[in-house]
């Protein structure tokens, strides 16, 4: 494996595979930093029905098809959890665990991390808890569903939920809760009352990739970025969730290949 790259895109999903096909349709060379594909937050997704030109599939379904693609690209797949990119003057140099690797320009498209809170949340992830109405919402058509949050967004997706026929029971973001159930979540427990559901849809700050870069601006929960996708760091782009809001995958494809485009021609003008 080289370490050496014109690209290294830090990320698996959506956004990173979409530049990093459009990086190598621009003759550069790519490293994909990726974790397994199996600890991806669309990994446990019930259902992905609004990617255009596919299926409807599952979220595990969807990834495999990521990483295939990936793999078969001629990109180069870096295995692990990107630590550090620190700029040197007309390169970088990314840490990947115990391994150094160097490039011209990166494309952080990480995703985001969602603090876990609450008992039950993680277990039940893709089985009867959701964080996106937009994307699960269809599933509980007409049937009770709670959404746990506050703030406009909360309020988005419950008016959304009952607009599609569900009966929504809304919950504050703060307070003790609990997530039971068997093969699928069933029970939302909040100040030792339980309720009854069919899903719990959880609304929440995130987190986005606050360290990694050092100086990198970031405005609304995400990395700031301009219409091309380049962050206020020379040569460091970036595109997908860690971006901000929406937390689509067709956002997050077309962002990674303004991204790509982007990092392409800085790297024409590096000469």
């Amino acid at each position: 494996m080289s370490d050496t790259f014109d690209v290294i895109i830090v990320g698996g999903g959506a956004a990173a595979t979409s530049a990093a096909l459009t990086c190598l349709n621009r003759s550069k060379t790519v490293g994909v930093v990726a974790n397994k594909a199996d600890t991806s937050s669309l990994y446990k997704a019930e259902k992905v029905t609004n990617y255009p030109g596919l299926p409807p599939m599952t979220g595990s379904e969807m990834t495999a098809l990521f990483r295939k693609q990936l793999e078969e690209s001629g990109a180069e797949i870096i295995t692990g959890r990107a630590l550090s990119v620190m700029p040197m003057g007309d390169s970088f140099g990314v840490a990947v665990g115990s391994d150094y690797y160097m490039c011209k320009a990166v494309i952080l498209a990480a995703g985001i991390t969602r603090e876990k809170l609450y008992p039950g949340e993680a277990e039940y992830l893709g089985r009867g808890v959701s964080y996106c109405a937009t994307c699960d919402g269809m599933l509980y058509r007409g049937k009770t569903v709670a959404v746990v949050g506050a703030g406009e967004e909360a309020k988005v997706d419950a008016d959304f939920l009952e607009g599609i026929g569900c009966t929504v029971l809304r919950f504050p973001q703060n307070g003790r809760y609990e997530v039971r159930g068997e093969k699928k979540a069933n029970t939302l427990v909040f100040a030792g009352e339980e309720h009854k559901v069919d899903c719990v849809f959880i609304i929440k700050d995130t987190v986005s990739v606050t360290k990694l870069v050092p100086g990198l601006e970031y405005a609304d929960g995400g990395i700031a970025v301009d219409r091309h996708m380049a962050t206020n760091v020379p040569g460091v782009f970036a595109a997908g969730d860690c971006t901000g809001k929406p937390f689509q995958l067709a956002k997050a494809a077309g962002e990674g290949n303004v991204a790509a485009l982007s990092a392409c021609d800085y790297i024409a003008k590096l000469g």
